[in-house]
C-alpha cells in the first residue's frame, strides 16, 4: 500500500479558503486514483472528490461542486484539494485515499489501498 500524509487543515471563517495537500510515498503514484473523503462528528464518512490516475477526470459530491477543486501533481506524488467559499457544514476531518489501478471507491476505513491519518477542517460561522 501507498503511505499518505495530509496537511493544510485548520480553522477558517465561513466564506474563506483552505488548500489541503496529501503527499504519497512509495513507487508508482501515477498508478493510483486519488480521492478526498470527510467525516463529520456523528456522521458517516463520505466521498468529497476523486481524480483518475492521469488527472484527466474528476468527480465531486454535489455539496461541494463549484467550490472545491481536486488536482494532482504526479511528479511530486501529491494530490490537492482547493476549498473555496467554505461553509460551517464543511467542518470535518478530511482524509485522502488511494486506489491502485481502479476507480472503485469505498468509504470503509479498512477499504481502498491506503488512507491518510486525516486533517481537521473547522469552518466558523
Amino acid at each position: 500500500q501507498v503511505q499518505l500524509v495530509e496537511s493544510g487543515g485548520g480553522l477558517v471563517q465561513a466564506g474563506g479558503s483552505l488548500r489541503l495537500s496529501c503527499a504519497a510515498s512509495g513507487r508508482s503514484f501515477s498508478n493510483y486514483a486519488m480521492g478526498w473523503f470527510r467525516q463529520a462528528p456523528g456522521k458517516e464518512r463520505e466521498v468529497v472528490a476523486t481524480i483518475t490516475m492521469s488527472g484527466g477526470t474528476t468527480n465531486y459530491a454535489d455539496s461541494v461542486k463549484g467550490r472545491f477543486t481536486i488536482s494532482r501533481d504526479n511528479a511530486k506524488n501529491t494530490v490537492y484539494l482547493q476549498m473555496n467559499s467554505l461553509k460551517p457544514e464543511d467542518t470535518a476531518v478530511y482524509y485522502c485515499a488511494a486506489r491502485y489501478k481502479t476507480l472503485a471507491w469505498t468509504t470503509s476505513p479498512v477499504g481502498n489501498d491506503g488512507w491518510g491519518q486525516g486533517t481537521q477542517v473547522t469552518v466558523s460561522s
